[in-house]
């Protein structure tokens, strides 16, 4: 859950409120007979608002499915993870039709040329795909006349690869002439009566038609305009209370004054008819302030709408603030959306005659969205734009796009989930921006022989470098493996020893005869739990050097139990490069030695001179957490 929305480098930005949008959802189903569900259309990125944001909203409000335009639009809700049954609602090309399986989509087919391709292709395949028909009841765009209909049915629901999952058609004015409408609702529930059409989803009904009354032949809606809260017909504020989903904004960048007389913008078209003050805004119909709201559009600043004047430029406008002496530099304004009725998409439409499914669609292409619930920023979308910039995202996001990036490259959605789970998600844990591993790592054991016969004197030096994290360490010694394990899920601790549990543990069983950063020797002080010594080593040195890299050398002396007859060597952090060595006396024969690598290779390098064995990586390998090497003698 993010805190707050840190906009102090944006010249606007887009708030999407996903409480209102499931308020819109709530009142929309009210009008929902018993037996019918709904539809979510998400096209257009969901009109603007954000498919992949809307399609969770809508989920948990109970949508059946969802509606979008075309393949790329299914797709990219797919490799964002969406498992819910996706409907394209326009025509779709014949060379799109493996796109279209691949990602399980459920394609709208309008003529019998691309059934019959489709079929084709699924022969080939060995698979089954959904469809959905389009009848054209009226309005004469995409779907089948009544005459090419019957042939169209017949042949699909006759075909072994296809399942007629969907049969619809779509209402011309369904706001505004309801005679026309009833008259296409009835020539629809002719043609399926006539061809005794039976699908499991039956629709024809948009969200306009549904508090109309309209569409009540089908079992489910398709809900759009209505649920991202804008009116397309006054009468319809009557019947149901809507809340703007989407708020565009920006910020006061520059206020000028200006005397009578004087002019405002490309061409002259604005003159001041009094000694003037104006804001200028950093958003333009490049930004998708559309261009026809020149002289014409209002924003609303500290409360109070104050009119554009000028012409809209591609980066600017200009609005007239005379009459609120009290709007300074940085003050924010609300360009579209909620705060005042004027600023509501329709109305600002209405005052050139435009459309505001135009106008939601286009808003905000140089804005980041922010995504509100309860009152709370719960997650935010990158600006609109093709290449791929990670900063844009969220951790959450960016945790999500790497994991489907992953599942494409290897083709395995399991395989992926793994690879992210058990290795990545180490790193990610804390946050993004703190992974930490360990460079050029190099560990020592000598063993020799000690007084007491049943043990070996252990001499041990491990040294590595690493980005300093904070003005202290940890070396652990615990005498079992349940506190050990402990210490493996605490960062702080930077060397793990496991001490035979019939010592007392105590610093002359384990001591640090030297333990160092750059050469600074540290100070040491022992701190006893019930089955584990904790010593902290720090210098007051180490504050100047948190966050460069440097070089740790941490030397200890113990005894090992000669019973064991194994000596494991474990790899806790991402590793660049390591060099593991054993010295054993020669009483000790016939030494095996077993690596387990994960990483850049499995294998590392095993060479053995006189009563010592190495294991090497490469330097420039990288080696994962839970590597390691076993000593058995």
């Amino acid at each position: 859950m993010l805190n707050k929305k840190e906009n102090n480098l944006e010249r606007s930005w887009v708030e999407i409120d996903l409480d209102a949008f499931r308020s819109n959802l709530k009142a929309l189903k009210t009008f929902l007979k018993s037996e019918q569900g709904f539809i979510q259309v998400v096209k257009a990125d969901a009109y603007g608002h954000g498919a992949w944001e809307i399609t969770q909203a809508a989920l948990k409000e109970g949508a059946t499915a969802l509606g979008v335009a075309n393949l790329e639009e299914g797709k990219l809700l797919r490799i964002e993870g969406c498992k819910a049954p996706i409907l394209i609602l326009s025509p779709s090309l014949i060379d799109e039709i493996p796109g279209i399986l691949e990602y399980k989509l459920i394609p709208t087919v309008n003529e019998l040329s691309f059934a019959q391709a489709l079929v084709s292709f699924c022969a080939k395949q060995k698979v089954k795909c959904p469809i959905s028909l389009k009848f054209d009841s009226g309005m004469h765009r995409s779907g089948a006349l009544e005459k090419d209909f019957a042939e169209l049915w017949s042949y699909c629901q006759n075909a072994a690869e296809l399942e007629v999952k969907s049969v619809f058609s779509h209402f011309a004015s369904s706001e505004s002439d309801p005679e026309f409408s009833k008259m296409q609702e009835e020539r629809f529930k002719q043609v399926l009566k006539k061809n005794k059409v039976q699908a499991e989803w039956i629709h024809i009904a948009n969200s306009s038609a549904l508090i109309n009354d309209l569409g009540s032949s089908g079992n489910l809606c398709r809900l759009g305009i209505l649920s991202y809260g804008v009116y397309t017909h006054p009468s319809q504020k009557e019947k149901i209370e809507l809340k703007p989903v989407m708020t565009f904004k920006s910020t006061v960048i520059l206020i000028k004054d200006i005397p009578k007389g004087a002019t405002v913008g490309y061409n002259q078209t604005w003159k001041a008819h009094r000694k003037t003050r104006y804001a200028v805004i950093p958003v333009g119909y490049a930004d998708g302030y559309d261009f026809l709201l020149s002289n014409k559009g209002k924003v609303l600043i500290a409360g109070k709408l104050c009119p554009v004047i000028g012409k809209v430029s591609m980066d600017m406008i200009c609005v007239d603030i005379t009459d609120a002496p009290e709007i300074q530099y940085g003050t924010e304004v609300i360009l579209l959306g909620n705060g005042h009725n004027d600023i509501r998409v329709e109305n600002l439409v209405s005052l050139y005659n435009g459309s505001s499914y135009e106008l939601l669609c286009q808003v905000g292409r140089r804005a980041k969205r922010y995504y509100y619930e309860k009152g709370r920023l719960v997650t935010a979308a990158p600006l609109s734009r093709r290449d791929f910039v990670s900063s844009d995202y969220p951790n959450s996001k960016l945790n999500q796009i790497i994991q489907s990036a992953i599942a494409q490259r290897i083709n395995s959605e399991e395989m992926s989930e793994l690879i992210f789970r058990e290795i990545l998600r180490v790193f990610f844990y804390n946050q993004d921006r703190d992974i930490r591993y360990r460079k050029d790592f190099r560990h020592h054991i000598l063993f020799i022989e000690s007084s007491d016969k049943d043990y070996w004197k252990a001499e041990t030096t491990l040294s590595f470098s690493k980005t300093l994290q904070r003005d202290f360490f940890l070396v652990a010694c615990a005498n079992s493996d349940k506190a050990l394990k402990e210490y493996f899920k605490r960062n702080e601790v930077e060397y793990r020893w496991l001490m035979d549990g019939n010592f007392q543990l105590n610093p002359s069983a384990f001591q640090l005869s030297s333990v160092k950063v750059n050469d600074i020797e540290l100070e040491t002080r022992i701190n006893f739990k019930s089955e584990a010594m904790e010593i902290r080593c720090s210098h007051p040195a180490l504050k100047n050097l948190i966050g460069q890299e440097v070089r740790y050398e941490i030397n200890t002396l113990t005894l090992y139990p000669k019973s064991s007859h194994q000596l494991s060597v474990f790899i806790t952090e991402l590793t660049h490069g390591v060099q593991i060595s054993f010295s054993y006396p020669e009483t000790l024969k016939q030494i095996e030695c077993v690596p387990f690598f994960a990483g850049q290779n499995k294998y590392p390098k095993i060479t053995t001179s006189k009563n010592i064995i190495t294991v090497t990586t490469k330097p420039e390998e990288w080696v994962f957490p839970q590597s390691g090497v076993v000593f058995a003698y």
